[in-house]
Parts: structure tokens; sequence; C-alpha cells
């Protein structure tokens, strides 16, 4: 299957049943999703595995962080959680917007080599996902931020993915504006128009 193709078929899987990859497979995908784009080469990211009863300590915090009496059962939806956290860096060159940015591709990229492996993800985040209780539960330090959870899980038999519509890139790829234009894009159609019927 091409890169093309992988992409395409992929789509997330909110059930999942309780196998998962072990974590040799793991380390072989993140290895490779660790090749995204890196200004500096920072790595300002790094990943959880939460297994077992790590997903209960996660329930329990997003009880607390919610005001619940009782632990939250979400994390329990998939057999294996991957944090995604953005671990940023002091850099003069690389904003922590980039670094987020980095963090975020590479939570994308392993989702996509995780589906392509034959596995079911999808990856959820919340209010909760930066309350100091779910931090604290995750051990991140003070220049970390959890970016959500991937949820991972095989994809049941007889079961077919969420629906997606796709995208009409014709509406999301412009050119740049022409020299002398005051706004791109829907905007600078409107105030074109409103000019044309001003005396």
């Amino acid at each position: 299957m091409s890169a093309l193709d992988a992409v395409r078929a992929r789509q997330s899987w909110s059930k999942v049943d309780q196998t998962a990859p072990g974590r040799e497979e793991l380390l072989t995908l993140v290895t490779a999703a660790g090749r995204v784009a890196d200004h500096s080469s920072l790595r300002p990211w790094r990943l959880i595995e939460l297994r077992g009863a790590d997903r209960e300590v996660l329930g329990a915090a997003i009880a607390t962080a919610q005001g619940d009496a009782s632990p939250s059962s979400k994390p329990l939806r998939a057999p294996l959680l991957i944090a995604v956290v953005a671990s940023y860096r002091k850099s003069e060159k690389v904003p922590r917007w980039e670094q987020e940015a980095v963090a975020s591709g590479v939570a994308h990229t392993l989702s996509l080599l995780l589906d392509e492996a034959g596995w079911g993800v999808i990856w959820r985040t919340g209010h909760y996902t930066r309350a100091k209780a779910v931090a604290k539960a995750h051990g991140l330090a003070k220049n970390e931020e959890l970016l959500g959870w991937l949820y991972v899980g095989g994809k049941p038999a007889g079961k077919r993915p969420g629906r997606r519509k796709a995208v009409d890139a014709r509406k999301l790829v412009t050119r740049m504006p022409k020299p002398g234009s005051v706004k791109a894009g829907k905007e600078s159609k409107k105030s074109g128009k409103k000019a044309a019927k001003k005396p």
C-alpha cells in the first residue's frame, strides 16, 4: 500500500476491541513517526503509554478535574492509550507554537501508521486535557502540556469506521493575493462587491 492509499483509507475508530499493539511494535512505529519535520531537531515531544490500571488512574484524575464523585470510564474504551505530550525546549529559533505543531505531527503520523498496521485509532481530547490533576497523573514537567490521547485497539470484525466527508481541495488550496489587494479569499470578494456599488 502506498502512502497515498494509506492516508486515503484512514478513518477514526470510536469503538475498538481489547487487543492492542505490543511495546516493540509501538516503538517501531514511533521511530518512524518521529521523522516529521522538526526545526532544529529539538524533538519537543514525548509519548506516554497507558495500559491496564494506568487507565483507571487517568479516569480518577479526570473525575477530580471535573468535580465528579466517580472515576471516568472514558479511558477504558480502549486497551491502549497513548498520551501525546508537547515537551517545549528553550530555543531562540523555534517558537512554542512551532514545537507544538511538531508534537501534533508526530501524533497524526503515528495514528496513520497504526491504522495501516491494522489497528483502530481515534485521537481524543477534552476540556480536562490541560487540568492540573490530569497533568499530575501523567507526571508532566512544567515545560510540558498534554495534547490528548490516541485510543488504540483492534478493529472489531463487522464494524465500520466513522464516516467522514471528502475534502474539497479546490476550496482549500488558494493562491497568493494579487499585489495591491487588501484581503484574500471571500473577504476580498465581499469588499470588492461593496466598492463596486458605490458611485
